[in-house]
């Protein structure tokens, strides 16, 4: 941190907003200065509030996490926890008096589970589980907890499993081998371990097996909460399981399976495509679960669907909803269901009666995610937050979407910074559609000047940009630097019905480049847009777009690709190359499948380009930006590769983020500057 902005964090966290004579643009220094609110978890009387709050040490390069509270009726938060490390995932215990939480503290070698009491006193830690913890939830007594660890199925007991990972630790040699996929995810391979439930008592002691035995795994690419839920009489648990046996054909189901365990059902198997996020009523007449029908496509719409327990009889809810239904919480008197819905560029809350299946917007404005119900008359807490608004733990009334604001991590810096203005505009598109796209104009924006526009290309492709806070491709950070930015929701987004999300399968490339296309178009047309200083760039699916651009008729002065998917066909090396086509595949249909790769078209690239990837990507692995770049340097086309060798899709680190943003900026200035650095 340089002296200047060290002097300006101390500076805004000991005066008052109005002691400043003028605030100053969102820098990405001043970013990582934020405070990141996490999930809350909510008491069981809708009193109180506990949530992780995670800050970023300039010297030590990483974040720490601990845990704090707050009263739902306001008031300053206080701190709960503040040992060394990370703590998350707090849950609070039915009966009031515990908050259980996931650490690793002291001679922890793996993520332990910890309980502290709510009226005051020491964490202590649950057991020792030498391969990990993750995901806890209460049983309904109190008196136990439970979660999820990976563990080898052909070890009998922890201690066995503790001499394991002590030998191979130790080991020189590192080798793997696999006999079926998946390989990898994200950013690291996945071993010879499963998922599995097991449960523990308050006090410690030896943990129970719930899963094991069953002949069910939870999946091995992606487990967290939602991936299991505990019936409010505690006898069975219900919880999502890939049940298919060769990894390349996905297929998650909803398993029921009793609490001590023992045999389990499988209650989707009719299903062939994924089932997940089962959550029984507080009742416990319902279990509500996600069902999707298009095999294969992971943007699929997500329906909501009831399974009455009294007689097994099934009904889908809202079927005329054209919306992606999941995520929902149900309310105390088991009569409505709500949810952060991806709508149309904005995570809006929303409420869903149970008897009737109608729906009505509950929240307008900004988005919503992280939300928790609980108490007589409920009281609904969430995470809030917009482009300009990192997120902030609120209390939403269900009935007309106000919100009070209950954390202030970030309010004394956030009081010197000035935001651009944030616009949701509409433009035709390919094939004539609708395009919503979202223009964060520079702080004091002065439409009598010319600016140059960063146009951002967001990944996915089925991920639609709503109304929301990042802190990767911030675009207020961009904004801040002088740039119109924009992030447009081309066809294949999430969020505007399904045949919208599902019109670029299996052409990934026309509509979305179409779309781009007619967003600078649009631009041009502005008198506050210098149509010879346009920049876009984009990561992921984001990067693909920028190579397929690269190949075609452009009115991009330069191209920023991050993570970039270049070659489709090495692309089968990433971590989900071994899943089968919804379409084809490239050796049925060898010139399509290439059509689709921007490496096809490299014999017209000539924008200057930068290209930015991590090593540890397993997303997108690294090869695809070296191919790049050496593509470009072969046909003498001004480019630069900025590499992370500790990042992976994405980039974490304090340091290496601050230096992608220099990067960023740096290139931007080159080919599109926006002067008065």
């Amino acid at each position: 941190m340089n002296a200047s902005f060290r002097w300006l964090t101390a500076a805004v966290l000991l005066a008052p907003a109005a002691a400043f004579a003028q605030s100053v643009p969102l820098s990405a220094e001043a970013m990582w200065q934020f405070a990141r609110v996490g999930n809350p978890a909510l008491s069981p009387d809708g009193a109180q509030a506990v949530y992780a709050v995670t800050t970023f040490d300039d010297e030590k390069d990483k974040g720490e996490s601990d845990l704090y509270l707050v009263s739902t009726s306001g008031g300053e938060p206080r701190r709960l926890t503040s040992m060394a490390g990370n703590e998350s995932d707090p849950a609070w215990s039915p009966d009031g008096r515990w908050i259980v939480f996931v650490a690793k503290r002291g001679d922890d070698k793996q993520s332990q589970l910890y309980v502290i009491p709510t009226d005051g006193g020491e964490a202590l830690r649950v057991g020792d589980v030498p391969t990990g913890v993750s995901a806890p939830k209460w049983f309904p007594d109190s008196s136990r907890i439970a979660f999820i660890s990976r563990v080898w199925p052909d070890l009998a007991d922890w201690q066995r499993a503790k001499e394991r990972l002590e030998e191979r630790e130790k080991s020189k040699m590192k080798a793997m081998s696999w006999d079926r996929v998946p390989v990898t995810y994200w950013d690291h391979f996945i071993d010879d371990r499963q998922a599995h439930l097991f449960s523990i008592a308050r006090e410690g002691g030896t943990p129970t097996a719930i899963t094991p035995g069953t002949g069910f795994e939870l999946s091995r690419r992606e487990t967290g909460t939602s991936s299991y839920d505990i019936s409010p009489d505690g006898a069975e648990i219900a919880f999502v399981a890939d049940v298919d046996p060769t990894g390349t054909d996905t297929n998650l189901d909803v398993i029921l399976v009793p609490a001590s365990g023992g045999a389990a059902r499988n209650l989707t198997a009719d299903n062939p495509a994924n089932d997940t996020g089962p959550k029984y009523s507080p009742d416990g007449r319902w279990l509500l679960y996600a069902r999707q029908e298009i095999k294969g496509f992971y943007a699929d719409s997500r329906q909501a669907w009831l399974i009455d327990r009294r007689d097994g009889s099934r009904r889908r809810l809202a079927a005329e909803w054209d919306r992606s239904l999941d995520g929902f919480l149900w309310s105390p008197d088991s009569k409505s269901l709500y949810a952060a819905i991806d709508d149309a560029g904005t995570e809006r809350i929303y409420r869903l009666d149970v008897a009737s299946g109608r729906h009505q917007a509950v929240t307008g404005a900004s988005s919503f995610s992280g939300l928790q119900m609980a108490g007589r008359p409920a009281t609904l807490v969430a995470v809030r937050q917009s482009f300009s608004e990192p997120p902030t733990l609120v209390k939403v009334n269900p009935r007309d979407g106000a919100a009070v604001k209950l954390s202030d991590h970030n309010d004394a810096l956030l009081a010197n910074v000035a935001f651009g203005k944030v616009e949701s505009v509409s433009y035709k598109g390919a094939d004539g559609a609708d395009i919503q796209m979202w223009v964060i104009y520079p702080p004091g924006f002065d439409p009598a000047r010319k600016y140059p526009l960063y146009l951002l290309l967001h990944g996915g492709p089925h991920n639609g940009v709503t109304d929301a806070w990042t802190f990767r491709w911030n675009a207020q950070v961009f904004a801040g630097w002088g740039y119109v930015t924009a992030w447009h929701n081309f066809h294949g987004s999430s969020g505007f019905g399904q045949a919208f999300t599902d019109s670029i399968n299996p052409d990934r490339i026309t509509r979305p480049y179409q779309d781009t296309v007619a967003a600078a178009a649009w631009f041009a047309e502005q008198p506050w847009i210098d149509r010879a200083r346009m920049a876009a760039g984009g990561g992921s699916y984001g990067g693909f777009l920028a190579a397929t651009l690269l190949g075609r008729e452009h009115p991009f002065r330069t191209l920023i690709a991050h993570a970039a998917v270049y070659n489709d066909l090495t692309q089968y090396g990433a971590d989900y190359g071994a899943s089968q086509r919804r379409f084809f595949e490239h050796w049925e249909r060898p010139e399509e499948f290439a059509r689709y790769s921007p490496h096809s078209s490299a014999g017209n690239f000539n924008t200057p380009t930068l290209v930015l990837h991590g090593q540890l990507d397993q997303r997108v692995p690294f090869n695809n930006g070296v191919e790049l770049f050496h593509t470009l340097q072969n046909r003498g086309v001004p480019s630069r590769l900025v590499y992370f060798p500790d990042e992976n899709h994405w980039i974490l680190k304090r340091q290496n983020s601050l230096f992608w943003y220099r990067e960023t900026r740096d290139w931007l200035e080159k080919y599109a500057p926006a002067g008065g650095r």
